[in-house]
């Protein structure tokens, strides 16, 4: 017992060191934002600003600034990480940023509000599913509770791991919890069975013996995309194109470096524990790819059983060709 409660004293000076990194970065990027840039060769570029939630998938956009790979296509990009989707999503609604990193679902419910947004690539996010110790598989879930954000995407996820472990929801309790630190507090606590987090948190939970029983990437979905207006998509075509150009130099930059070359990004910009350093599971990137219309009817349908989508959407309509043609 003794054990236990160090552990968790632990776990939470990471999760209150963790927050403030955080918060920390959010703040350096909206106070490092610039709408007037030129190039090292005094070329003007096209400032591109994307709200995102502290993530791996950011990882690639972030080192094609820092290498300047940004500039080299003729566009600044600017990444600005927000404490919670809430804010992310207001700045985009008041046009404070030009595009986002989110979810389907998220995206299924800003069409539902009548905005006119346009997915322009899948990014490689995902979801775990973590449990207590106790817990070694999903079937061991049934009757208890599963911390989720519900109506969002984490709900989804955890109802997807449900169905194919051959549960139904009414086998488990989906309580909904919006601070990813407070799911992982249930869960330390015992007053959760599982808990669907994103990094770090899955590293930090699993590091202190909790058990990952899989991935949205395990469920044959991507949940992830980035999405922008289409008056943004229209008077920026040029600079997302040049973004993604970006993207993929900076995919092979990290293919031909040493891990060493760009490890502190994750800890700097995600929240990465430094006392981690050695446990985190750095994704194979790949280049740009478009989100693949199936995974968007998923999500979509999923949206309209729960009453926050109201009206059929085909994705094609969804999908923009400003760069996958």
């Amino acid at each position: 017992m003794k054990g236990s409660r160090k552990m968790k004293k632990i776990f939470f000076s990471l999760s209150a060191l963790l927050l403030m990194t955080l918060s920390a970065c959010s703040n350096s990027e909206t106070n490092n934002a610039s709408t007037d840039v030129t190039s090292e060769q005094g070329e003007q570029l096209v400032p591109l600003k994307i709200g995102v939630m502290p993530s791996m998938d950011n990882i690639p956009l972030i080192v094609a600034h820092e290498q300047g790979f940004d500039q080299k296509h003729g566009v600044d990009l600017q990444i600005e990480a927000f404490k919670s989707g809430k804010d992310r999503d207001a700045a985009f609604q008041a046009g404070a940023v030009d595009g986002i990193n989110a979810d389907l679902i998220g995206i299924a419910m800003y069409l539902q509000g009548g905005m006119d947004i346009k997915i322009t690539s899948a990014t490689q996010g995902q979801f775990d599913l973590i449990a207590s110790s106790e817990v070694q598989d999903i079937t061991d879930l049934k009757g208890q509770q599963i911390a989720v954000l519900k109506n969002q995407g984490p709900e989804f996820a955890a109802e997807e791991f449900i169905k194919q472990a051959g549960l139904s929801a009414s086998d488990v309790s989906m309580v909904d919890v919006p601070q990813v630190p407070s799911r992982v507090e249930l869960l330390t606590n015992d007053q959760a069975g599982a808990a669907i987090l994103p990094e770090p948190f899955v590293t930090m939970t699993t590091a202190q013996g909790m058990t990952n029983l899989g991935s949205t990437l395990d469920l044959d979905i991507n949940l992830f995309a980035l999405t922008f207006t289409q008056e943004v998509i229209e008077e920026k075509e040029a600079a997302i194109q040049g973004m993604y150009e970006a993207y993929n130099d900076a995919v092979k930059w990290m293919a031909a470096n040493d891990q060493s070359a760009y490890i502190q990004l994750f800890i700097d910009e995600i929240g990465f524990p430094e006392s981690l350093k050695e446990n985190i599971q750095i994704p194979e990137y790949q280049e740009a790819f478009q989100t693949k219309e199936s995974d968007i009817q998923r999500a979509f349908d999923w949206a309209m059983e729960k009453g926050l989508l109201e009206k059929e959407i085909d994705p094609k309509d969804v999908l923009s060709n400003v760069y996958f043609k």
